[in-house]
């Protein structure tokens, strides 16, 4: 308890409480960030100076500095609430920075502390974006990074081509999924919202979040083959999957 009667937000539990949630939803999240953290150290070494795009509460900065302690981490975001987490969780880290930008404004960029980035990683994230932005985004990624970089967005990355596969796989999830919450209790993604637009030290940044986003995304799931064809365009030498389940994928880009 303060001198104000506050009391100071237990940022390393909401750290927890998102990973959870986020979790219940992607229950091979972990396996996703050891696979781009391996094809950080493979491409850039054990001292990367990474990007972390649209970063969250930065669990994957948080897992890159407990992997590769001479990592350094620009953690861009724009959802203030997140941020304000992230922010708190990372108070006494001085290998990271943190930087506000919009990925819809085109000059995002000039926000950034370093001129050249040895990787940019983005988790469950860039679907937020409409089609003609994130082309537009990965084009300033390719830019943003040195000759030799690297660029890695795990996300929701459905294939058209198998509704049967998808359906099969979606129906499966969803009944294991509420197995799980009927047992651990781990709120939903609006619950969690609930919850922390509840806490006193949040409850501003999540008004003004809901501002800025609303109540949902209004972006466009693409392919696979759309990412990588859309890399190459926007300037990488490589892309490819290198991770997939049925309804996610990492693509990687090197430039």
């Amino acid at each position: 308890m303060t001198e104000t009667g506050i009391v100071p937000a237990d940022w390393q539990a909401w750290q927890h409480s998102w990973d959870r949630q986020q979790e219940w939803y992607l229950p091979d999240r972990e396996e996703r960030f050891r696979v781009m953290l391996d094809l950080v150290e493979a491409v850039a070494g054990p001292a990367p100076v990474v990007l972390d795009l649209a970063c969250g509460t930065g669990s994957i900065s948080d897992r890159l500095l407990k992997r590769l302690p001479d990592a350094r981490s620009t953690a861009l975001d724009l959802d203030p609430a997140l941020l304000t987490i992230a922010q708190g969780y990372f108070a006494d880290e001085p290998r990271i920075q943190f930087v506000t930008a919009d990925l819809r404004d085109p000059d995002w960029p000039r926000k950034l502390p370093h001129r050249e980035y040895d990787a940019v990683l983005s988790s469950t994230a860039l679907h937020w974006l409409r089609t003609e932005s994130l082309a537009r985004v990965y084009g300033q990624i390719a830019g943003a990074l040195k000759d030799g970089g690297v660029f890695m967005n795990a996300d929701h990355m459905p294939d058209p081509g198998t509704p049967r596969i998808n359906e099969a796989e979606r129906a499966l999830r969803h009944a294991r999924m509420e197995r799980e919450r009927a047992g651990s209790g781990v709120p939903d993604w609006r619950e969690w919202w609930r919850l922390a637009a509840a806490d006193e030290q949040l409850a501003d940044a999540v008004a003004r979040r809901y501002e800025i986003f609303g109540d949902h995304a209004d972006g466009e799931p693409h392919p696979v083959e759309w990412h990588a064809r859309t890399l190459r365009e926007a300037g990488f030498s490589e892309a490819r999957a290198v991770w997939r389940s049925v309804p996610d994928a990492v693509v990687l880009g090197l430039k």
